[in-house]
């Protein structure tokens, strides 16, 4: 891509994420959005590969379709209570819009179609674009709404993308697309939260950023694009490989690493809130994505394929120590006991 246009994209994208948490007028927010898709597109399209071109009209149809029904929701909800304010969303109508809108934005089941087939068409750092920094926008206009939002139909949304990621990751061969339904996974455990506690909800999505920074970047380091591929990972780095899968088993919850945080945390907010038995149901669904996720890191730790060297590494002319990397993946394995200082229950 030409550093010019690389340039004023990602200055856009910066632009368009700040308009929208820093506004208080839904016009305001739906121009920041609007920005944010057109600065997005230069950087799913610049293979210039058929996949690519193809997920790039994919995105812009349905971030168009999802820009524009949130900007009826807004317009609907002046119309009946004359107020353009984000905190004043309080129709009916607008509300079930406004969450069918950042709903498809998200990706969260029945609006998740899309996603993985974007992140499939995409490299892995326009794939690490999506599934983190362009889902912060969405998410800071549901913690805005939270409180005139469908409790019943946010929790069923959250159950069944819970569901869903983790069930359609279990037949995947494409790390892409992987870790497109574990970010659909991951974003139902922030949903189902957002109603009763959403300060809790936007640090589980920090969390969320957090662990799946280090993994994008980590097999974008080591080319790894299926789990074929995944077994040779170990002849390129070895002390990167063994970290992936530290990383991996955070991503899953499993303790004691930082992404047992989030899950633990939630779960005792849903208890607090008499809803034992939907932290139960969200709990067990996490298993089918500890299942793909203990998947990849047997391919990438313990898995040898037949033909390859066991005494030596692959020879590399480049350097291949990343300073992000190592910070990051300290971070998504490390972070459980700091959670006093992270999150305050009151």
């Amino acid at each position: 891509m030409n550093p010019q246009a690389k340039l004023l994209s990602t200055a856009s994208l910066l632009l368009g994420t700040t308009i929208t948490i820093s506004s208080n007028h839904w016009m305001m927010a739906w121009a920041g959005l609007e920005i944010n898709t057109l600065a997005i597109l230069p950087f799913i399209s610049k293979s210039h590969h058929p996949r690519a071109i193809e997920a790039t009209t994919k995105y812009f149809l349905v971030q168009a379709t999802a820009s524009a029904l949130l900007l009826f929701s807004s317009m609907t909800n002046a119309w009946y209570t004359g107020q353009w304010d984000i905190i004043q969303l309080t129709h009916p109508t607008s509300c079930l819009l406004l969450t069918a809108a950042i709903s498809i934005k998200l990706g969260l089941v029945p609006f998740h179609f899309w996603f993985p087939e974007i992140l499939q068409g995409t490299s892995l750092t326009t794939g690490l674009l999506l599934a983190t920094a362009l889902k912060f926008p969405p998410i800071t206009l549901f913690l805005l709404t939270s409180s005139s939002l469908n409790p019943t139909l946010l929790t069923f949304m959250a159950i069944a993308s819970t569901a869903l990621g983790g069930w359609a990751g279990l037949n995947q061969t494409q790390t892409r697309k992987i870790l497109a339904f574990s970010s659909i996974s991951h974003l139902g455990w922030v949903t189902i939260i957002l109603m009763y506690n959403p300060k809790l909800a936007l640090i589980a999505f920090y969390l969320y950023c957090l662990m799946t920074i280090p993994i994008f970047l980590t097999l974008n380091t080591t080319k790894t694009l299926k789990l074929t591929t995944m077994s040779t990972t170990w002849t390129k780095i070895p002390p990167l490989t063994a970290t992936l899968m530290l990383m991996l088993l955070s991503l899953a919850g499993l303790p004691p690493l930082t992404g047992f945080l989030p899950k633990w945390l939630i779960i005792q907010e849903l208890t607090k809130q008499e809803m034992t038995l939907t932290a139960t149901i969200i709990a067990l669904l996490s298993l089918l994505g500890l299942f793909f996720y203990l998947r990849l890191a047997y391919c990438a730790t313990i898995t040898l394929p037949p033909n390859s060297i066991n005494h030596m590494k692959q020879w590399q002319t480049h350097k291949s120590a990343n300073m992000t990397i190592t910070i990051f993946s300290t971070l998504s394995t490390m972070l459980l006991p700091l959670s006093p200082m992270i999150f305050t229950t009151p």
